[in-house]
């Protein structure tokens, strides 16, 4: 299992950005102290494709094509933050943000997703880990927000909120969330990367 062309050296709502839940779902514990967030490297590739995979697997709301998302954006060169977290040199979990488009011409946003944990390091904080670190680099990238389909009770932790005239289409408003990071929330329709529409 993996993305075509990939070594193994160097180198949520159905309806999302894409068709399925993009986002894992945990309860925020502590995270353990041996977990190590870093760069995505090449030779993580097949191990976030397996872990993406198996992080879905079992989720009825999945259509199961997350994998072959973050391999498109990937391949497209979209990946504007790609994070992997690590436990005793193992990749236990993924995160990816890419370039979303705004129809009031607002510059500058991304899109969260996906994010995953293998299933047996699910729930340990793993998944919250990365968002943050994620949106921290963001920032320092000089992004001006971002922007998400997630669970309603989960990523307001993390700052999001529903936005009064920012929609994706086919996503109710209470599943669509964004985080400005200067204060000013863009207006209108966000279309994620192509790479959304990945079957396989």
């Amino acid at each position: 299992m993996g993305c075509a062309g990939e070594g193994g050296g160097e180198g949520g709502v159905r309806g999302g950005a894409g068709d399925g839940w993009l986002f894992m779902e945990e309860e925020g514990l502590p995270v353990q102290d041996s977990v190590r967030i870093r760069d995505e490297r090449p030779a993580d590739v097949r191990a976030i494709t397996e872990l993406t995979a198996a992080a879905f697997k079992t989720l009825a709301i999945s259509d199961h094509t997350e994998q072959f998302i973050v391999c498109a954006l990937r391949a497209a060169g979209a990946l504007a933050v790609s994070l992997v977290a690590e436990v005793d040199g193992r990749v236990v979990g993924h995160i990816a943000f890419s370039p979303v488009t705004i129809s009031d011409g607002s510059g500058g946003w991304d899109g969260l997703g996906p994010v995953s944990v293998v299933p047996e390091y699910q729930r340990r904080g793993i998944g919250s880990a990365l968002i943050r670190e994620g949106l921290k680099r963001l920032k320092a990238l000089g992004a001006q927000g971002c922007c998400l389909v997630g669970h309603r009770e989960y990523y307001p932790r993390f700052g999001f909120k529903n936005v009064t005239g920012l929609s994706h289409a086919g996503v109710p408003a209470e599943v669509f969330f964004a985080l400005s990071f200067g204060g000013r929330m863009p207006q209108g329709a966000v279309e994620f990367h192509a790479g959304f529409k990945a079957k396989g």
